[in-house]
């Protein structure tokens, strides 16, 4: 894979640096609600940016996603909102980092009916789905919530979300073929017969089926190809014998047993694959695609849990680390956008973009007010190419297992902090991801200015919470 790591908004289309927003008819007659685009935003779990053929990948076979990017936009340097799942889709819904967002690591409570739930988003923030709600767009989660558990407040009914259909906790969510999923808040029992992810798609697709006459915003999050890995009635989409695998043994409250994992696990992808090329048939068959804007991206880095290896597959491409680890193949993730209306065909971004930019850039598209307290830039000028795109200052990321950890990116420059719960060990490493993307060189000894520099940055990015604070 070869990354142009250098920040700005360049854009590449066979010589075209960017085409207009493309005007449709019904705009002539003022029908605000038929310029609206509808907008699906894919948010698969444990991807890794390397695990798709657009970013590199030769083993797994991603055609329907390589071709979103061949006919839309791939960015080169798009960030999670952690490396992590339940922060990151705080960050992602709310536009907020981690330094301020109200869930900042995996931290849940049990419910009444004996099962256990993540924390849940108060009621008074503003997500993305009641932004979309202001223009009075029809909105669904399918598929992985992460931000609340039956009847609370950060339950996705009371979120802005109009519909739901999935797993409400996302412990829940690392068995695929579970006791239960949730339709609102209905109990859906499917007593481990039923493999969620393929019941997932069949709900989206009835949901865009179904919505496709006015503006709609559909979250979409597939547990693939987070663990455990399982595919049903040996579905190895080709994969079977293709690798040397070491199977893997279930342990006392782990994954379950898979004797090819690797197999499974790319097959796990490619059937993610599939399914998103039925969506993308059933989108043209409703006439809607051109107006619909898709975005694909991962909630974090590569998993190495039920088996999985992703030094094989080289999931994390050029880049060090994985999921739990604020280097680059922790929260550097694929970040594609498809939308014929307006953004160029095989075009490539270098802007510097991370998920709390996507509440801003709805509102933006939208036309409504984002939200004051929102640390996000909108990124529609680099979609579509109309007004100038800003750029971020810095990016801050906070990690609350293994010790604590921190990072601020400003400037090519990355410091992670290390052990921030225990400040007599706590450590610091300075790379520049321009020059050195794979982090091999730390170099915090060679520019102590720089160092100075950034820690007083760090320390400046976050806001105290209750639950989620650093030890001093």
């Amino acid at each position: 894979m070869n990354l142009n790591m250098r920040s700005g908004s360049m854009l590449i289309s066979s010589g075209v640096l960017m085409l207009p927003l493309l005007q449709t008819t019904s705009a002539k007659n003022n029908n605000m609600s038929a310029d609206l685009p509808n907008v699906i935003y894919i948010l698969v779990d444990d991807l890794g940016i390397g695990d798709l053929g657009c970013y590199g990948q030769k083993l797994i076979k991603t055609p329907a996603i390589d071709n979103l990017a061949a006919n839309g936009m791939r960015f080169t340097q798009h960030y999670a909102g952690s490396t992590v799942s339940a922060p990151s889709r705080c960050s992602l819904l709310t536009g907020k980092h981690t330094g301020n967002a109200y869930v900042r690591g995996n931290r849940g409570y049990t419910h009444t009916d004996g099962i256990d739930y993540d924390t849940p988003l108060p009621a008074e923030e503003v997500t993305v789905a009641e932004i979309f709600k202001q223009k009075a767009y029809q909105t669904a989660c399918v598929g992985k919530w992460g931000l609340g558990g039956p009847a609370s407040v950060g339950h996705p009914n009371n979120q802005g979300f109009d519909y739901f259909f999935g797993y409400l906790g996302q412990g829940n969510a690392h068995k695929f073929y579970p006791k239960q999923l949730f339709e609102n808040n209905q109990v859906v029992p499917l007593n481990g017969k039923v493999y969620s992810h393929d019941l997932i798609m069949e709900k989206a697709l009835n949901y865009v089926e179904k919505s496709a006459g006015k503006p709609f915003f559909l979250y979409l999050t597939p547990t693939i190809p987070h663990a455990e890995l399982v595919v049903p009635n040996g579905e190895l989409m080709g994969y079977e014998g293709m690798f040397p695998e070491k199977p893997f043994v279930r342990k006392a409250g782990s994954y379950g047993s898979q004797a090819q994992p690797k197999a499974t696990y790319a097959a796990m992808v490619s059937r993610l694959d599939r399914d998103i090329q039925r969506l993308v048939d059933l989108l043209k068959e409703k006439g809607v695609l051109d107006n619909t804007l898709i975005i694909f991206t991962s909630d974090n880095g590569p998993h190495k849990e039920g088996g999985n290896d992703p030094d094989f597959f080289d999931s994390n491409g050029p880049f060090r680390g994985y999921k739990r680890d604020l280097y680059e193949g922790g929260i550097r993730v694929p970040f594609i956008v498809h939308w014929p209306a307006a953004v160029p065909k095989a075009s490539v971004s270098y802007h510097i973009s991370a998920f709390w930019d996507f509440l801003p850039t709805v509102a933006e598209l939208i036309g409504v007010d984002p939200p004051k307290s929102t640390d996000g830039i909108s990124y529609l000028p680099t979609l579509t190419g109309k007004g100038k795109q800003e750029e971020h200052n810095s990016l801050y990321f906070e990690f609350h297992e293994q010790g604590g950890r921190q990072s601020i990116m400003k400037d090519g420059w990355k410091l992670i902090r290390l052990n921030v719960n225990n400040p007599e060990k706590s450590t610091l490493e300075l790379y520049n991801y321009f020059l050195d993307p794979g982090e091999m060189a730390n170099v915090v000894l060679q520019y102590p200015t720089k160092v100075k520099e950034l820690q007083k940055l760090m320390d400046s990015q976050r806001t105290s919470n209750p639950y989620w604070n650093f030890k001093k």
